[in-house]
């Protein structure tokens, strides 16, 4: 498996990249979407021709439980509205894995049903964890789906410093979704599919 031979080292590049981006100044984002909860932006990504988009919002529980619920496991398939199957293909120490899952066609099935198969890492950051990821080339693939490939990827879950009892969770995605499809309906669905993801998200915690 491509760039698996040393998991640690491997985990630990995916982290500091994720912290970087972590650390771009605000005026780099242009808002994408915005709701009464959650607030999108997006900007050039510098691993391929697309966006990478942040999200950000509140949400009412404690850190250990929204990132059980957004890493990959048994709890996420029961919320998030978008993954249709997640399969564990390697468990690794360290809070890392390597995961199957496939998502469900979005805009009226423009963009059709997709496959990813990602590398998955959760660690520690500050008062808070961190849960990142990145998509491994995987020959094994499946004619019925798209395979689409998750450039690093994450999200950052700190309790608030005024409430414990709530957290901040920001998220990093920049998807290319592959196969033939406009770039303005990936805008289209990324923003309306991570403002979604926290609302799932809220009614599941």
């Amino acid at each position: 498996m491509e760039g698996l031979s040393d998991v640690a080292s491997f985990a630990t590049k995916l982290k500091n990249t994720l912290i970087q981006y972590h650390s771009i100044e605000e005026d780099k984002w242009r808002v994408a979407k915005k709701t009464k909860d959650v607030t999108v932006w997006r900007k050039p990504s510098e691993e391929f021709n697309g966006y990478l988009y942040k999200a950000q919002g509140v949400i009412d529980d404690l850190v250990n439980s929204i990132i059980d619920h957004i890493r990959p496991g048994p709890c996420r398939l029961d919320w998030d509205s978008l993954m249709t199957s997640l399969d564990i293909l390697e468990n690794f120490e360290e809070n890392c894995c390597v995961m199957r899952y496939t998502t469900a066609g979005q805009l009226w099935n423009i963009i059709s049903p997709r496959e990813f198969v990602d590398f998955s890492y959760t660690v520690g950051y500050k008062e808070g964890l961190l849960s990142c990821g990145i998509s491994l080339d995987w020959d094994e693939k499946r004619p019925e789906f798209v395979r689409g490939y998750n450039h690093p990827c994450g999200w950052f879950c700190v309790p608030l410093k005024d409430n414990p009892n709530q957290s901040l969770l920001t998220g990093y995605i920049q998807t290319d979704l592959r196969g033939m499809i406009p770039q303005s309906a990936v805008d289209t669905a990324m923003a309306s599919t991570l403002t979604n993801f926290y609302g799932d998200l809220r009614k599941a915690l």
